[in-house]
Formats: structure tokens, C-alpha cells, sequence
């Protein structure tokens, strides 16, 4: 997480969330720290107008965020509201504080193997979560993966159109960090994407986790791509630990049909975290210690003083005893036949208004 202050071209609300800071900022789009009426933290994603510049674009971006709406699971970040109508289109997640894993690793190194290996678990159970919706991630990469207080939560997934743009910036040699991490079929451009895509791309973010680099490496954008749509130039696993190579080594390889399923690399994931005499669940423990942020940095920035309530408070020294709902006479509601505004209201049918007695006596007269 890059926190900084708003600039003065930021806006201060986007639908019902007030801005705070930015989260981050790239090609697509910017990320806000947003704060919802009742004081929850949100990640408000604003996508560049110039982005989705046609309606073709725009009404697929759509679908998309509709799709995201069934996605559920414990390590993905939740859609919580969204406007893809908006002339700057947007979408709110989950907010979850801590380092994504490319920070963690550039900051601290590498992590140890067994570490890897849950990681690799949690997120492949994060990843099924998004399958299950009939979507694919497309982008997963280190920094698209939060290392938060309750472990690992995978982030900004489901978005093909906006990935598609990405990689079409790629191409033109300004975005060299999403092809890191990019599957061959993917690099090569087609569409017709399958799971296994997201098993690569696993695969590389946990090569990064283990070591500290990427399956691939070049000067440029070309000569990466070269270099990951050549069958005969293999991934670099000289140094990745010797209980995770054989693995690591099937998630890259070339032919999207030799890479294993998620399920199948859950389980061997957990067995090898069970080989260093660890439950599963031990071991997450041990990855939140080891990668988890003390505190959060927007504490502060969401404690702001609350308006005073400046509505005039009725004074209860002197009560009025209520009528009995069940034998006063029957009157409007509110007592007067006037609305607030003071003009005529009709009043509500004798048959409302007796069921409406009733409920007050029956909650007057309840005990919970």
C-alpha cells in the first residue's frame, strides 16, 4: 500500500464514500482509501475515462462488475458498491490494510519454503472462489496480493476489459510488470483463456515469493514476450527451494494442459507445509506473523471529528402519558390530518391504521 494525500484534482466523494488518501495510482486508473457513511474502510478503484473509450468497452466492463457481485470466499476482497455507468467508472472493494507481497519480499526477502507453500494454498483457495463465478483473475501477480492481519487476500480480479487494455500498453512497452507474471497463451494474445492461466500466473507470484525473482527476465517489454511465448526457453528455477521446484515447475509450463488443477495443487501444497511437521492452520499463523502489518497507517486519516449534532433534543421533564392504541378513536396517525410540510395529507385507511394500533400494543407488551 502506497498511502498519500489527496491532490487538489482529487475529488472528495465518489458515490457514497468520502475519500481520505490515495491508495495507489497507474495506467488504468487511481485507488482511493474511501469511508462509508457508518465509518467502514473501503478501496475505491476509478477507472480513467480514456480507458473504456468505446460503448462495446464500457457495457463489457459492466457485465463484469455484475459477475463480481457472486464472488465470495475468505482470501478474495469482496465488491461492495459500484458505478460502471459513471463517466469515470468505478468499483469499491474490501479494504484490506497491510504490504501486498511484492512489498513484503522487496522490503524483507524472500520467504521459507513452507511459508511459500501456504501462501500458495490460500491464494489457490482464493483463486477457486473467482472460478466459481465463471471468472478468471488474468492478472495475478505479488502485487495484486494483500498480506493482511487475517492472512493473504487476493485483489483486483475479474476484470478482463481493463487487463486486455493493460496488456495492450504492455505491448507498446509501458507496462513491463504485468507481463512478469503473464501465462504464454496469454502473452501471445488469445482470448480463449482457461483456468490454467491463473495456475501460471499462481505459480510465478510464488517463484517471486520463494526467491525473489520472476520465471522470466529481459531489458524490455519485446524481449520478454520472446521470451515467455518461447517453449524452448524455460522458466528460471535454478534456485527455488528443491521442495517446491518440481511443483513451481509445473504451474509455468508451457502447455496450459500439463499445469496441475487448483484443487490438486491445494493438496500438495498442504502436504508439503505437513513434511515440516506443520497443520495447515499452524502455519498460516506463522505466515500472518511473519508478513502481517502492526497498526494501520489510516487510522488517522479515517478518526475525523464528527459534525456536531445540531438537532434540537425534546425535553423529557414533562411526559405525556400515550393512548392506548386499542381504544383510542381513530385519527391520523400522526395526530393531525397536516403533513410536515403543514398542507392536507389524506389519512391512511381505518383497517392500516387498526393493524398499525395492534403492532404498537404487541411491541409494548413483548418481552424478547
Amino acid at each position: 500500500m502506497n498511502l498519500t494525500s489527496l491532490t487538489p484534482s482529487d475529488p472528495d466523494r465518489i458515490g457514497p464514500f468520502a475519500l481520505r488518501a490515495r491508495l495507489g495510482a497507474g495506467g488504468m486508473g487511481v485507488v482511493y482509501l474511501g469511508v462509508s457513511v457508518a465509518g467502514e474502510r473501503v478501496a475505491v478503484k476509478v477507472i480513467r475515462s480514456g480507458v473504456l473509450d468505446d460503448d462495446q468497452a464500457r457495457a463489457r466492463f459492466a457485465r463484469e462488475v455484475e459477475a463480481l457481485k457472486i464472488v465470495f470466499g475468505p482470501r478474495v476482497s469482496s465488491l461492495v458498491d459500484a458505478d460502471p455507468e459513471a463517466e469515470e467508472p468505478w468499483l469499491a472493494v474490501e479494504y484490506v490494510p497491510g504490504r501486498t507481497l511484492k512489498q513484503h519480499v522487496a522490503e524483507h526477502g524472500p520467504l521459507p519454503p513452507e511459508l511459500v507453500a501456504i501462501l500458495g494454498a490460500a491464494l489457490a483457495e482464493g483463486l477457486a472462489s473467482i472460478h466459481k463465478a465463471g471468472l478468471l483473475h488474468r492478472d495475478l501477480k505479488p502485487h495484486n496480493i494483500m498480506l493482511g492481519p487475517d492472512g493473504p487476500i487476493v485483489i483486483d480480479f475479474g476484470l478482463a476489459t481493463l487487463v486486455e487494455r493493460k496488456q495492450a500498453l504492455t505491448q507498446t512497452g509501458m507496462l513491463i510488470g504485468t507481463l512478469l507474471c503473464m501465462p504464454p497463451e496469454q502473452a501471445r494474445g488469445e482470448k480463449d483463456l482457461t483456468a490454467a492461466a491463473d495456475v501460471y500466473a499462481l505459480g510465478a507470484t510464488l517463484l517471486y515469493a520463494a526467491t525473489g525473482h520472476y520465471p522470466y527476465d529481459a531489458a524490455n517489454p519485446l524481449a520478454l514476450l520472446q521470451r515467455i511465448t518461447d517453449a524452448n526457453h524455460p522458466p528460471l528455477l535454478q534456485d527455488a527451494p528443491i521442495q517446491l521446484a518440481p511443483l513451481l515447475a509445473e504451474m509455468l509450463s508451457h502447455d496450459p494442459e500439463d499445469r496441475p488443477a487448483l484443487d490438486e495443487l491445494t493438496e500438495r501444497l498442504v502436504h508439503l507445509v505437513a513434511e515440516y511437521g506443520l497443520t495447515a492452520e499452524q502455519a498460516r499463523r506463522r505466515l500472518i506473523a511473519a508478513t502481517a502489518v502492526k497498526g494501520d497507517p489510516t487510522d488517522d486519516l479515517v478518526a475525523a471529528d464528527p459534525a456536531p449534532d445540531t438537532r434540537e433534543i425534546p425535553d423529557d421533564s414533562v411526559s405525556t402519558p400515550a393512548p392506548d392504541p386499542l381504544t383510542a378513536p381513530i385519527t391520523d396517525a400522526a395526530g393531525s390530518g397536516e403533513s410536515r410540510s403543514g398542507s392536507p395529507k389524506p389519512a391512511p385507511p381505518a383497517a392500516a391504521r387498526v393493524a398499525e394500533r395492534l403492532r404498537m400494543a404487541y411491541a409494548r407488551e413483548a418481552t424478547f
